[in-house]
């Protein structure tokens, strides 16, 4: 069975539309953070794209404007603080402008790689923060899938083994430090398309590499990669 693959990046840019500029007066330092975007993931999302000759979608807005790793019915989460208190006009036009041409591109992608081979791999690439909430993140790289879906769940058992037996150092851990079918794009993926046409996927690496030691994030970035291709050669072949 022939698999395609698809990379997508959600939270890879923490740009503001100029028309809201005024509207994060003062947030500077918050898009900066890990709320405002998922330091790496870009990068990280270039090198899957580029060594696996695959196309991907990546978000460019800021998640605080709109977030595009939420579904449409968890307003909580779709918008943040900056943006949740504004006039349901205002927010129909962020969904409208920015949310829908991203969610449209991500299930077109993967529609139009289904009419040219039998399933889709999708991986979703994020980061996360090392602390939150004052707990120490014990991870550094987490693979996240629904345990209900077979294809997903065994690609990322593959893929933990062979990123440990490449590096040892690196601990890996799955549905950490999220539920892999918690609500997200992957998510909301599976629901448009059968597990025999789409395997969704996602990873999560952490950002004290991305802030750290530029040759250890290079190093990982490696593994990560060589260890995805290894992966991927299992479900080719099965």
């Amino acid at each position: 069975m022939h698999t395609t693959l698809f990379f997508s990046v959600e939270h890879g840019d923490n740009k503001i539309p100029v028309e809201y500029v005024p509207l994060f007066a003062g947030s500077e330092s918050l898009l900066a953070s890990h709320r405002g975007h998922d330091p790496g993931a870009g990068e990280l999302a270039i090198r899957f794209a580029t060594r696996f000759h695959a196309p991907y979608e990546h978000a460019e807005i800021t998640r605080l404007l709109v977030n595009q790793n939420r579904s449409l019915h968890n307003r909580k989460a779709l918008f943040s603080d900056l943006t949740r208190a504004l006039p349901d006009e205002e927010k129909e036009q962020l969904l409208l402008r920015y949310y829908w041409p991203y969610q449209y591109a991500v299930r077109d992608q993967i529609q139009s790689l289904l009419e040219q081979s039998d399933r889709v791999l999708h991986l979703a690439i994020h980061s996360f923060t090392p602390e939150l909430h004052g707990k120490v993140r014990n991870c550094d790289v987490g693979l996240m899938y629904d345990p209900a879906r077979s294809a997903e769940r065994q690609f990322c058992v593959d893929w933990q083994t062979e990123i440990s037996q490449l590096d040892d150092a690196i601990r890996v851990r799955r549905n950490y430090p999220y539920r892999g079918a918690s609500d997200g794009i992957v998510q909301g993926m599976r629901r448009l398309f059968p597990q025999d046409q789409y395997i969704g996927t996602q990873v999560e690496v952490n950002q004290k590499f991305v802030f750290g030691d530029r040759e250890r994030w290079k190093q990982l970035q490696k593994v990560v990669l060589e260890a995805f291709a290894l992966a991927l050669q299992k479900i080719q072949s099965g």
